[in-house]
Order: structure tokens, then C-alpha cells, then sequence
């Protein structure tokens, strides 16, 4: 893994959400985004979303990685039988919170999040970037059967990339 292209990485979707809330209007945010039932307010929280929850998945690769060879694969399989609920509380949570939070709170989360995640790649041995599990593919495109950390702090910004071009602020 290159660490500086996954930092380079994190600092474009920086500037890039930065740049998408200070153009938008509070009409603009309200207006339906393109391909999903969310508001483009909406779909920016749930583009922060993905970032926000990469610590976890972190947490959850290292667990898995010292279980035996089939427990994440297991755990995947169930996750995967579970997309409906899933998609439920997808759907709900960024509905919620971007219809909560504001822009500007949401750019201070960005910010911080962001952050975090700059410290911590940097705190990663190579060996600990070799680390993973099964993820479930039906939860999102971007999830692979099988991910490693590298992939996971890649992952926020392949969906954050994806999202932004469902937003419709200059339609």
C-alpha cells in the first residue's frame, strides 16, 4: 500500500466536501439527489457517514483477523442475509442525520474524522495493513469479499467519489 496516495486521497475528498457545502445553497440542499431517495443535504451526511465508519470496520478486521479462518466468512454470509434491515437503517440514519446536522457541522466532522484517519494509517505497521476479513458484499459496490485495512482506508473515498456525482447542487 501507498500510504501517500491514500492520504492524498483523504485530502481530496477534504477539499472536495468543503468545496461542495460552501458552493451550495440552502435550496440546493434541499433538492432531490440523483438515484436515490436522500436529499442532496442528505446525501452529503451520508457520504460523511462513510468515513465515520471506518473506525469500526477497522476495529472489526483486527478482531476477525485473530478468530479462526471461517468466523468472518460466517459473519459476512449473516450480514448479507441482513441487507433489507440493513438498507433500512442506512436509508434512516442519513436521512436523519443530514436532515439534523448542519452543513457546517458536517464539515467540522468531515475535518476531524479526516484527521483521525491521517494519524492512525500513519500509526499502521505493514503488517497490520495485511490484516482483515469477509465483509458483506450486498451492504455496498464497494465492499470486496474479502478486505484487508488498505483496502478499508481506501473505501471511504471510493464511496464518498461514487455519491458525489448523485449530487445535484448546480442541477
Amino acid at each position: 500500500m501507498d500510504r501517500n496516495v491514500t492520504h492524498e486521497e483523504l485530502e481530496a475528498a477534504r477539499r472536495s466536501f468543503h468545496e461542495l457545502i460552501e458552493g451550495a445553497t440552502a435550496q440546493s440542499l434541499r433538492r432531490p439527489s440523483n438515484g436515490t431517495r436522500w436529499n442532496n443535504r442528505q446525501l452529503l451526511f451520508h457520504m460523511l457517514l462513510g468515513y465515520l465508519i471506518i473506525r469500526a470496520l477497522l476495529r472489526l478486521a483486527r478482531i476477525f483477523d485473530r478468530l479462526p479462518t471461517g468466523a468472518s466468512e460466517v459473519f459476512a454470509r449473516t450480514l448479507n442475509a441482513g441487507t433489507k434491515p440493513f438498507d433500512a437503517v442506512n436509508f434512516l440514519g442519513s436521512y436523519a442525520g443530514g436532515t439534523a446536522m448542519t452543513p457546517h457541522r458536517m464539515e467540522l466532522m468531515f475535518d476531524h474524522v479526516v484527521d483521525k484517519l491521517h494519524r492512525r494509517l500513519d500509526a499502521e505497521t505493514d503488517t497490520d495493513l495485511n490484516r482483515g476479513m469477509c465483509y458483506p458484499t450486498r451492504w455496498d459496490p464497494f465492499f470486496k469479499h474479502y478486505m484487508t485495512l488498505a483496502d478499508l482506508y481506501r473505501f471511504p473515498t471510493q464511496h464518498f467519489n461514487f455519491h458525489r456525482h448523485q449530487l445535484t447542487l448546480n442541477a
